[in-house]
């Protein structure tokens, strides 16, 4: 597999839909086992849980999990029930979060908080949670159970951490990783891990798995990251990141290149409550200046090359074809 160096891919990216093939009628079982998971014979909480089945998302999750699994091994009920436990406990977050984040619409969508307000938000997330860990004990997948605990772990630390530095904005490009392992690279981790361990019982498989999607969860958000810089919009509003006060890499590092002046006063720009869209004109063009974005792309290349590295041992297969596509495709959405 090649991987872009810089801006341009060097080969051209494989849609998503073309990534999903392998696992297309996999997919249609595991919607059957996502929708059966989320029932309750709680009229208020079937209503809304089959709403959010409803929601049409990407399902990259339970894709990464299929994908992994079939580059292992062969899929088997295991496999589905890995799958619906990530999708639930992925869920539960984004319930959660729109609580915490006071948002009102996801994918064009109204939001669980915005159409049942706070309380039933997160009684809802809570309840997701739940039937996701007890599904695993069910059916005594202790090792699913252990991968997805230590991803909900580490999600809710990298959240608190970020909180804790966004307050004195003093986050250095190693806190920075920290908080986006935690925060995003720990779930993808645990989908390839999930979809790894529902095969074999091999350790150095699982670890390599676990090691790819950790990779490609950081390529993923430092891509996410850079949608913030005047990078074509792709459903993340423009200047989110920067209104919202959040350190991203590419800020970092223009901060760290610049002379005490100059870091006083877009520190300054940065900690305002409120922004106008000069300010964040004036953020994004320092960052641009200083050669944040370039620094920023190569790393997300670097973390790419290593996420296809790891898939180097396994057999060639469909599947793995298509993980070594869903990298190109992480590092080069929005082009």
């Amino acid at each position: 597999m090649q991987v872009a160096t810089r801006d341009t891919p060097t080969v051209r990216p494989r849609s998503l839909a073309e990534i999903k093939q392998p696992v297309e009628d996999e997919l249609i079982e595991f919607k059957r086992y996502f929708r059966d998971a989320m029932r309750s014979e709680v009229r208020i909480l079937d209503l809304v849980t089959q709403y959010l089945f409803r929601q049409k998302g990407k399902r990259i999750r339970p894709v990464l999990v299929l994908l992994s699994a079939k580059a292992c091994g062969s899929i088997n009920e295991s496999t589905f029930r890995a799958a619906a436990l990530v999708e639930l406990l992925h869920t539960a977050t984004l319930v959660h979060d729109d609580v915490v984040d006071n948002a009102d619409k996801r994918r064009s969508m109204y939001s669980v908080k915005a159409l049942w307000k706070n309380r039933i938000a997160v009684l809802i997330g809570d309840f997701l949670l739940s039937k996701g860990l007890l599904l695993a004990l069910e059916y005594e997948d202790y090792d699913l159970l252990q991968v997805v605990s230590g991803a909900v772990r580490r999600m809710s630390e990298g959240e608190l951490l970020q909180i804790e530095k966004a307050r004195k904005l003093d986050i250095d490009e190693k806190t920075y990783f920290k908080i986006i392992s935690d925060k995003t690279a720990s779930l993808i981790s645990a989908c390839t891990a999930c979809g790894a361990v529902s095969v074999t019982d091999d350790p150095s498989v699982i670890e390599r798995m676990r090691l790819f999607g950790e990779k490609l969860g950081l390529a993923f958000q430092i891509r996410d990251d850079l949608f913030d810089y005047g990078e074509k919009d792709v459903g993340k509003p423009l200047g989110l990141d920067i209104e919202d006060k959040k350190m991203t890499l590419p800020l970092i590092y223009s901060l760290q290149t610049a002379d005490s002046t100059e870091r006083r006063k877009i520190l300054k720009l940065v900690r305002k409550s409120r922004k106008g869209k000069s300010e964040i004109r004036q953020i994004s063009e320092f960052v641009k200046s200083k050669g944040g974005l370039d620094y920023a792309r190569g790393k997300m290349n670097t973390l790419a090359e290593q996420a296809s590295e790891m898939l180097g041992d396994l057999h060639h297969s469909e599947a793995r074809d298509a993980l070594e596509s869903l990298v190109t495709y992480t590092v080069s959405r929005g082009r």
